[in-house]
């Protein structure tokens, strides 16, 4: 199906949170990754369907990984992604511990070296976590000043810690992306400045630039920075050898790129001229996801449904094939590689 070349180094790929968590992506209470009336794992039958469907080439695929799966699920899951040819990326996903606060941090170190090993076994060189902060705390206040120097502390901590016990020094891992959040969604760690003090000091405290900060183009989108603002990080940012995964995905709605305010294409220039740009992921939610209940609680904006008559999977494909319209353009302007 693929007629739309691409001619940039740039691996473009998706992140199936359109699939909904509910219902396509978080497991049950055995570790069973959600699966159709055919018996298909949801997630792995959807990227088949994508691949072959799609206009221009997906190249990876960055999914969850959730602490206690169930392995033959994963085994599954990975293989099915490798035989449609997706470089697979995890997630490590982290709940019900706060990384700030030392008194979690066996808790939180336990579920990052769980996602780490599970990398490990399934050849994965690329993980990503949102892993500093707790997902809408309730009563969180933003850390500031000797309270956010401390919770940096803590986070290197912890990051270095479960780098160490799971020895991905000795491993196919090559690097671990950091994602921060929008504010709502976290109180301190909100723009790509903060997040950027956190992997500057674990990469000292590694020794190397194995962490890497992930730009997201939605939470630049809802964060206090401007688009300049952004754009002088992200070239601070790669300056220091820490440029990562670049998410395409629109702010506050995070549906349709179309509802982007110019943000992606912004952003992904600024991470294309820095010559470090690697990967791509274009990432929509399900407006009515049951676990971003929270999210459109805060903000009714998430709820809003961008599809303008398609169904998510056509989204996701538009979604594909503008980002590869735009790499292709950016190495026509000779801005990328």
């Amino acid at each position: 199906m693929t007629t739309i070349q691409s001619k940039s180094k740039v691996k473009l790929g998706i992140v199936p949170t359109h699939l909904m968590f509910v219902g396509g992506l978080v497991p049950d209470e055995e570790g069973k990754i959600p699966r159709d009336g055919d018996g298909n794992l949801i997630v792995a039958a959807n990227l088949e369907k994508l691949v072959s469907e799609s206009k221009a080439k997906i190249s990876c695929v960055q999914v969850p990984y959730f602490p206690g799966l169930d392995e033959s699920d994963v085994a599954e899951m990975v293989a099915s992604f490798k035989k449609n040819d997706l470089e697979v990326h995890f997630i490590l996903m982290v709940g019900g511990a706060d990384p700030m606060e030392p008194g979690d941090e066996d808790a939180v170190v336990e579920m990052l070296v769980s996602g780490l090993s599970a990398a490990k076994k399934h050849g994965v060189a690329h993980v990503s976590s949102t892993s500093v902060e707790a997902w809408m705390q309730e009563g969180a206040k933003p850390k500031t000043g000797a309270e956010f120097d401390a919770a940096v502390a803590q986070n290197v901590k912890v990051h270095a810690r479960a780098a160490r016990q799971a020895d991905v020094e000795n491993s196919c891992i090559e690097a671990w992306h950091i994602e921060f959040l929008r504010g709502g969604e976290f109180q301190t760690f909100t723009d790509a400045g903060k997040i950027w003090k956190f992997v500057s000091a674990a990469n000292k405290e590694m020794g190397r630039p194995f962490f890497k900060v992930m730009i997201d183009a939605a939470h630049c989108g809802d964060s206090d920075l401007s688009i300049p603002e952004n754009e002088a990080v992200i070239n601070e940012i790669a300056a220091g050898n820490a440029l990562g995964i670049f998410h395409a995905s629109s702010k506050t709605t995070r549906g349709c790129l179309s509802t982007d305010d110019g943000w992606i294409g912004a952003l992904l220039t600024a991470c294309a001229k820095t010559g470090d740009l690697e990967f791509a992921f274009v990432e929509l939610f399900h407006h009515e996801d049951p676990a971003l209940e929270a999210l459109r609680s805060y903000d009714s904006n998430h709820g809003v449904d961008t599809r303008d008559g398609r169904s998510y999977d056509e989204a996701v494909l538009d979604g594909v094939v503008d980002v590869t319209r735009r790499l292709n353009n950016l190495v026509a302007r000779g801005q990328l590689s």
